[in-house]
């Protein structure tokens, strides 16, 4: 069994050394790759995953799995089952695919990313709408290799949240829906409104650059292993856990988006450098989904960095590096300013509250492209629509609507789900942390992150693959996934920033 369990092993190995080699050819064309190589990249892009794709499906993994699977599995240990389960899983679902597919899909996403940032660019959505069809028609075929009897979508939101259906999905966005929208519009009624104006002014890049570096560098991130550098849309990339790498994006008149978009990144990165030493190239030792992943950046973005606490700590710091915006402006303004809830086009500018709304509207989108209720050129109109029901606005161009997203040129539908599901998770671990550790607060109070940062380590980034989502929040938490935890978050917290009535 050892002997068969090693010979997959070491082609496992060079299966994720191939996937590392993949990861940094993404990073370099969103970072520094010239426009004039679009074409050249989608060719090795495509030439890379038919290696892969070739690699994945060769016979004699087939042949080791089946050895495997017939012996005593009792004479390995968890790491080398879930090694096994996770090839398993990988294979039967990598040979139903034709190669021609695979390499489609790959060259059509890398020529996809520069034709959409171009439209987005020059508010044409009629530029793009030619490749999202196309890419929609690959992965629905894809999808039916792959399971033809589920619905499409279901298929494709299993990639990034395991076992993740419309039918779990519904019940729960539709209980945020109802909870979340009377909220937002209360907010905006309140007779409260807290001051924001001393985040607006000119703020320099290279300042901002350090002062993000300087907390990245508290909360946890080793830039011996590590890197940031700046793209359209923020991202965490990269090999592997000695090669991570974060970007964001800079605005001179506004410092707090570069900043918590260094801080999410971050919490990626942390989730990444923090994962077990054992079997680093192997299954088992990945992050378990996209879901889990979100809501490690987003426990420091929104569990840690926007509260009291944090602003209580850094509050010196952000007034020595823009005193002439922040000058007189104690932490508590601060707080209540950083945490303003305005319903806004941007997705990845929006605020804790409308945030989860972004993610229902893409959703909904999403389900009617699979189920075939909306078609492509339908999709501008319906986006403004559904914006206008949810968050009381309505976008002006296309560029600050449907084209906002860098998701769909690369083929990634059924990938939004996990961003709010992943907030659930963060609520949910940061609750279970603090009764654990009723001294929590005190600890960002006094810049504990490394504390904060282990916990997370010891109880999510070590365990891999080796636990179902619903086994890890139950190991951790002491219950399945509730949204109720984040109901009451959220509640509770803007509640008190806008004073508010409790029947809302």
């Amino acid at each position: 069994m050892q002997q068969a369990y090693q010979k997959l092993a070491r082609k496992l190995e060079e299966l994720g050394q191939l996937e590392q080699i993949m990861g940094i050819l993404h990073w370099d064309q969103e970072v520094i790759m010239p426009r004039g190589a679009t074409q050249a990249r989608a060719g090795q892009i495509a030439s890379l995953a038919g290696v892969a794709h070739e690699k994945q499906t060769d016979p004699q993994i087939g042949e080791l799995l089946d050895q495997l699977e017939s012996g005593s599995l009792s004479d390995l240990d968890p790491y080398e089952l879930c090694n096994i389960r996770e090839t398993r899983r990988a294979y039967d679902r990598e040979t139903k695919v034709p190669m021609e597919l695979v390499q489609e899909l790959a060259e059509l996403g890398s020529k996809g990313h520069h034709i959409w940032a171009k439209a987005r660019e020059e508010n044409k959505y009629s530029d793009f709408a030619p490749v999202l069809e196309r890419l929609i028609e690959l992965q629905k075929q894809w999808a039916h290799y792959i399971e033809p009897d589920q619905p499409p979508y279901d298929v494709l939101m299993d990639i990034y949240e395991r076992d993740l259906t419309v039918e779990r999905v519904d019940p729960i966005f539709e209980r945020l829906k109802v909870e979340l929208v009377p909220l937002i519009r209360a907010i905006q009624e309140s007779d409260y409104q807290p001051d924001t104006s001393f985040l607006q002014g000119e703020f320099s890049v290279a300042k901002q650059e350090a002062l993000g570096r300087t907390i990245s560098e508290a909360l946890g991130f080793d830039f011996n292993k590590g890197r940031m550098d700046v793209s359209v849309h923020p991202f965490c990339g990269g090999a592997d856990p000695t090669d991570v790498r974060i970007t964001t994006r800079y605005g001179t008149d506004n410092f707090m988006e570069s900043l918590f978009a260094v801080i999410h990144e971050t919490g990626h990165a942390l989730y990444e450098q923090g994962r077990m030493e054992r079997d680093r190239a192997l299954p088992v030792s990945e992050a378990l989904t996209t879901g889990i992943h979100e809501s490690q950046s987003l426990f420091w973005e929104r569990m840690i960095s926007k509260q009291k606490a944090f602003c209580d700590h850094y509050m010196e710091l952000f007034t020595e590096t823009f005193p002439d915006s922040l000058k007189g402006v104690n932490s508590q303004a601060f707080y209540e300013a950083i945490n303003i809830c305005r319903p806004t086009f941007i997705r990845v500018e929006s605020d804790e509250v409308t945030y989860p709304m972004h993610i229902i509207l893409r959703y909904e989108i999403e389900k009617g492209i699979f189920d075939d209720t909306y078609k492509v050129s339908d999709l501008p109109e319906v986006w403004n629509n559904k914006m206008q029901e949810y968050l009381g606005i309505r976008p002006a161009t296309d560029t600050e609507g449907i084209l906002q997203d860098v998701h769909w040129s690369g083929g990634a539908f059924g990938y939004f789900p996990s961003y709010t599901f992943g907030a659930m998770y963060a609520c949910q671990f940061y609750n279970a942390m603090k009764q654990e550790t009723p001294d929590l607060e005190n600890w960002i109070r006094d810049g504990r992150f490394q504390s904060i940062r282990q916990w997370l380590s010891q109880k999510i980034h070590v365990k891999g693959k080796l636990l179902s989502t619903d086994a890890l929040l139950k190991e951790v938490t002491g219950e399945a996934l509730s949204p109720a935890h984040f109901i009451a978050y959220l509640k509770n917290k803007y509640h008190e920033i806008y004073r508010l009535s409790s029947s809302v």
